[in-house]
C-alpha cells in the first residue's frame, strides 16, 4: 500500500511538472507572437514610409523633368535628403526592432523564472489551468 502512495504522488507531481512546462512554452509561444506582430507592424510601416518618400523623389523628378542644370542640382539635393529620411526612417525600424527583441527576451526570460518558481513550490499556475 506504501508503494501504491509513492507511485501516485509520482505521479502527481510529474502531472505538475507538465502542466508547468506546458504553461511556460505558452507564455513563451505568446511572446514570440506577440513580438511577431509588433515587427510586422513596423515593417509595414517601415515600407509604406520608405514608399511615400521614394514616390516624393519620382514626383519631383518628373516636376523639374523640363528644366536644367539649376533644376538637376536641386533634384540632387532632394534626392539626397529623401534618401537621409529613409535611412532615419530605416534606423528607427531597426531601434524599434531591437526594443521588441529586448521585450520578448525579458518576458521569456520572466516565464522560465515564474517556471522555475512553480517547479519549486509544486504549485500549478491559475491561468493555464482556466484552459482546462
Amino acid at each position: 500500500m506504501l508503494f501504491a502512495d509513492l507511485a501516485l504522488a509520482e505521479v502527481e507531481k510529474e502531472k505538475k511538472l507538465t502542466f508547468i512546462k506546458a504553461w511556460e512554452e505558452s507564455e513563451k509561444t505568446k511572446a514570440d507572437n506577440k513580438a511577431q506582430k509588433k515587427m510586422s507592424t513596423i515593417t509595414s510601416w517601415e515600407n509604406s514610409k520608405k514608399a511615400a518618400k521614394e514616390a516624393d523623389l519620382r514626383k519631383t523628378e518628373f516636376r523639374v523633368h523640363g528644366m536644367q542644370e539649376k533644376l538637376e542640382k536641386k533634384k540632387a539635393e532632394y534626392g539626397e535628403k529623401v534618401k537621409n529620411k529613409v535611412a532615419l526612417i530605416h534606423k528607427q525600424a531597426e531601434e524599434k526592432r531591437a526594443t521588441i527583441q529586448a521585450e520578448r527576451s525579458e518576458q521569456i526570460l520572466k516565464a522560465g523564472e515564474v517556471a522555475a518558481k512553480y517547479r519549486a513550490a509544486g504549485y500549478m499556475p491559475k491561468k493555464f489551468l482556466g484552459c482546462f
